[in-house]
């Protein structure tokens, strides 16, 4: 004999919003069992310097790292910067031996021009030059020739060829002015 004191129905709504209540409430005890234990000052400052003790090396061996890279990258720049000096200055010094080359070659051909020269017509074109140029010319022909060059010039710029020519003859001419000789105070 079975006897049925009562009867539930429940529709499969309910049914379904009663598990899923019973499954947040069995996830949520689940997470709240997976939280780490209360965490004490003490512990805490234990644990961070068990950390900063584990990864000093690590962390210094990535500092030196990078400031490794950053030094190559600085040198390789030196290098470079290094390389285009000495390429500019075997250029320069090629420029320069070149100029001097020339230079050489035009003053002698030059004062050959002018040791050919008759002084009257000579003279004229040397007063015409920058005075520098006509004194250089002038102190390497021979001292007769040059006499008469300069006595065909204006006497105001055959003198100021012949300072120039004096100044470039006195050896104290190029270098730094003496310091006057004053007695030096007993000490």
């Amino acid at each position: 004999m079975t006897e049925t004191l009562f009867t539930i129905t429940i529709s499969k709504r309910l049914a379904r919003r009663v598990l899923a209540t019973a499954a947040v409430l069995t996830i949520v005890g689940q997470v709240g069992a997976q939280q780490p234990p209360a965490v004490t000052e003490n512990s805490t400052a234990d644990e961070i310097q068990k950390f900063c003790t584990n990864i000093a090396d690590a962390a210094r061996d990535q500092r030196y790292l990078l400031q490794k890279q950053e030094l190559e990258k600085l040198q390789a720049g030196v290098d470079e910067r290094i390389k285009t000096l000495e390429n500019r200055t075997a250029e320069y010094q090629d420029w320069l031996k070149r100029r001097n080359d020339f230079l050489a070659r035009a003053q002698a051909g030059l004062v050959d021009i002018f040791k050919t020269m008759k002084p009257d017509a000579a003279a004229p074109q040397l007063a015409e030059m920058r005075m520098e140029i006509a004194a250089a010319i002038i102190m390497q022909l021979p001292a007769r020739q040059s006499a008469l060059f300069l006595s065909e010039m204006n006497p105001e710029k055959a003198g100021m060829i012949s300072t120039i020519i004096s100044s470039a003859t006195n050896p104290n001419t190029s270098k730094a002015p003496a310091a006057p000789n004053t007695p030096k105070a007993p000490s």
